[in-house]
């Protein structure tokens, strides 16, 4: 096993494994906080936020989650450096001329990076107040305590440069997912000369849906949530 994921098929395979996992937990996470929206002062979106932080969740599915992430940009920087070192001076000839190629497909590594920068802000902002210093204020809701999760993420979206910031954090999201997604599929057999065609346009579809969601989410909340 551990030859299989040593070699470079196995470490493609994993990387896409991993991103396809984190692809589910992007339809989760944006369908929570699509909650933000519901004009109740912020009551579904605090009973969702709480309900993720159960035990279960907490304990069980977020470890697992920090490891998906863990994976992906691993073997995303190995992918990466090894495809450097094969090209070797012919990646200078090339540079960004090369025809036919998804300009994401050719920056995936520094797409990556960014949004793993803002991937480090974003729990600044809300994991670290409500997991590790509890400084979240707490509200109660049909008679059950929770952090006023709500609360948090609206005071954060008050502010315009923080707005801007989570903007080009989506937009960097979007672009490396018009590549990833349908690289994952093609790395897992499921692509051929059809289906390439297929998984592009779902990707590129997925991409700016939940792109512009994460956006949108953020400038309505600073337009006229505050």
């Amino acid at each position: 096993m551990s030859t299989i994921f040593g070699s470079s098929i196995g470490r493609k395979l994993l990387m896409s494994l991993s991103g396809l996992f984190l692809v589910v937990f992007l339809i989760i996470h944006l369908s929570i906080n699509l909650l933000l929206l519901v004009p109740d002062g912020g009551q579904m979106f605090n009973v969702a936020a709480n309900f993720m932080a159960l035990p279960l969740i907490k304990y069980g599915l977020q470890p697992v989650l920090f490891a998906g992430f863990i994976v992906h940009i691993i073997y995303a920087a190995i992918l990466t450096a090894q495809n450097n070192k094969a090209r070797g001076s012919a990646k200078y000839a090339s540079g960004n001329n090369t025809k036919d190629v998804m300009w994401a497909s050719k920056n995936m590594f520094v797409l990556g990076l960014t949004v793993s920068a803002f991937l480090v802000v974003h729990l600044i902002d809300y994991w670290v107040p409500l997991q590790i210093t509890h400084a979240a204020e707490s509200i109660t809701i049909d008679g059950v305590e929770m952090h006023n999760t709500y609360a948090l993420v609206n005071a954060a979206f008050a502010e315009s440069w923080r707005v801007i910031l989570y903007v080009i954090g989506a937009l960097g999201l979007t672009i490396h997912l018009t590549h990833g997604f349908w690289s994952a599929f093609q790395t897992l057999g499921l692509s051929n000369n059809i289906w390439r065609s297929r998984w592009t346009v779902a990707g590129i579809a997925f991409a700016w849906i939940v792109g512009l969601g994460f956006a949108a989410i953020a400038i309505l909340q600073f337009a006229f949530y505050q």
